[in-house]
């Protein structure tokens, strides 16, 4: 739905609304908090002691990201890693943009240079003890994030890793055992985890607000059938080429075209539900209270790039293995299934991504009984009412309030002719912060507050959000996702896949039954 500027602004002066009213008393306590946002949202305190020492390996597109979201105040950036040169003076001088600004200006020239560089990240982690390292941060390609994690876990180094969390699900598995057998943190960067507005917009969700929810349609569109716009196809730099083409083998590459573009290709990348697709199931298992999917189905093809005659300059057909349009259903369990007795009980959440249109913004559309949140880009959220078939309040022009249910059995909607936001919906802007976070930085402090306080509960009692078993739930939700799509077939999830201690995965049974 296309909604003009104005209903825009009313769905986000209701969001606030209501969660000035859901959560009056924490707001409070978070706009009067000395401490940061992601410690007062998300229960950890300012860290005790020195900064954890760590080291960045992988300083591409996703790692300087990272490097300039993170927290001097809990990590202290003492090594980077990265095969490519290009990588790794882009670390320390940037990309170009303000979201990846460079060690330089985000810590200044002196600190920066302090800094040690290497061109091999067996080398950073063989240099533990000259380092005084702790801890890695890795945003490598998909195919090489398990390898990395597990000679760093093997070193006694705490792990972060970007998202997916591993090329496979026996992967995982492993990742969880030996993290387990150390005894060290092993966390991934699934960062709506940490997000002070999906946070916030989760909340509502668990109140009711929404009433019963059975649909959530998610999307991630980009548009690049424009020349020069294919932003996961990039040419290969002279200095990579030159100082890697006659080593790029050792690490696991075909070639040089393989490490550069590795999202194209199916031995190093996972594709568009891996790259995209499991941030917003992500977010659709946390909205639904983190259950795990029960059934998928889906189409995935190459739509645009394999079709010979577009999408490529010489005419051909290109290369890339990888789709360039998906679609995916998938059957969530609602709050009271049960597979015997109450088997109708079920939550549907489409996604859809697509290589060529950008109309709809990336996010997510939270449909229930009584009201509609939308999620967009993970810097805005708007709610509307529901309108009621009597009265007819509701709807995207009206404004809402929070009241309590005349029964007594919890906060509900209701609309009001009005064109002015209640003055406690300011209160919420205030306390999320004058810029929106979408949860980089508040993922790695918690990162180094667990380190620091040897945490490695449960995220229920305050240990990391997004850890090796909540993490491997989306790595599997994505990869199923493309197994059902490969051999077009309705794909029913079985519980021991998301058992660590199961060996039992969804390709090994799939490499049975379709070999």
């Amino acid at each position: 739905m296309n909604l003009t500027p104005e209903q825009e602004q009313i769905g986000k002066d209701n969001f606030n609304e209501a969660v000035s009213f859901t959560r009056r008393d924490f707001l409070t306590t978070a706009a009067a908090a000395g401490t940061g946002l992601g410690a007062t949202y998300f229960g950890y305190e300012e860290l005790k002691g020195k900064p954890v020492k760590v080291g960045f390996i992988g300083t591409g597109d996703e790692g300087s990201v990272l490097i300039t979201q993170h927290p001097p105040e809990y990590m202290e950036i003492v090594a980077i890693a990265d095969l490519r040169p290009s990588n790794r003076h882009k670390a320390f001088h940037g990309h170009g943009n303000e979201h990846r600004v460079g060690l330089i200006k985000k810590l200044g020239a002196e600190k920066a240079s302090k800094i040690k560089q290497y061109d091999d990240h067996k080398k950073l982690i063989a240099a533990k003890e000259e380092l005084g390292l702790e801890a890695v941060v890795i945003a490598v390609p998909l195919s090489q994030h398990a390898p990395i994690a597990m000679a760093a876990l093997d070193a006694g180094l705490h792990v972060l890793s970007e998202k997916l969390m591993a090329h496979n699900i026996t992967e995982c598995k492993q990742l969880i055992k030996k993290a387990k057998e150390k005894n060290l943190l092993l966390a991934v960067g699934h960062q709506r985890h940490y997000s002070v507005l999906y946070d916030n917009a989760n909340q509502l969700v668990k109140t009711g607000l929404l009433g019963d929810i059975r649909h959530i349609r998610a999307q991630w569109h980009r548009n690049n059938s424009f020349p020069g716009r294919d932003s996961w196809r990039k040419r290969v730099p002279k200095e990579d080429e030159k100082a890697l083409a006659q080593s790029v083998q050792e690490y696991g590459y075909d070639n040089m075209d393989e490490l550069i573009n590795w999202r194209l290709y199916n031995k190093t990348g996972g594709g568009l539900m891996a790259e995209l697709g499991s941030h917003q199931l992500d977010a659709c298992s946390i909205f639904l209270g983190k259950v795990h999917p029960l059934a998928v189905q889906g189409y995935g093809g190459k739509n645009f790039y394999g079709v010979k005659g577009i999408g490529s300059k010489d005419k051909q057909e290109d290369d890339r293995e990888i789709d360039d349009h998906v679609y995916v259903t998938f059957e969530f369990p609602g709050p009271h299934y049960d597979a015997e007795t109450n088997p109708r009980d079920i939550c549907i959440v489409t996604y859809s991504s697509i290589n060529t249109n950008r109309w709809e913004p990336y996010g997510e559309t939270v449909l229930g009984s009584r009201g509609t949140l939308i999620m967009k880009t993970e810097k805005e959220a708007l709610l509307f009412k529901e309108a009621s078939p009597s009265t007819g309040g509701g709807g995207p022009d009206q404004r809402l309030w929070v009241i309590k249910s005349s029964d007594g059995s919890g906060p509900v909607l209701d609309a009001y002719e009005t064109t002015a936001p209640s003055a406690a919906a300011s209160d919420t802007t205030k306390a999320m912060g004058d810029e929106i976070s979408r949860g980089y930085t508040e993922e790695m402090e918690h990162f180094c507050h667990c380190i620091r306080t040897d945490n490695h509960s449960d995220p229920k009692d305050g240990g990391l959000k997004c850890n090796g078993t909540v993490a491997m739930a989306d790595a599997i939700m994505a990869l199923t996702s493309n197994l059902a799509m490969k051999h077009k077939v309705r794909i029913e999830f079985k519980p021991e896949w998301f058992d660590p201690e199961s060996p039992a995965t969804p390709e090994a049974d799939f490499a049975e039954k379709l070999a």
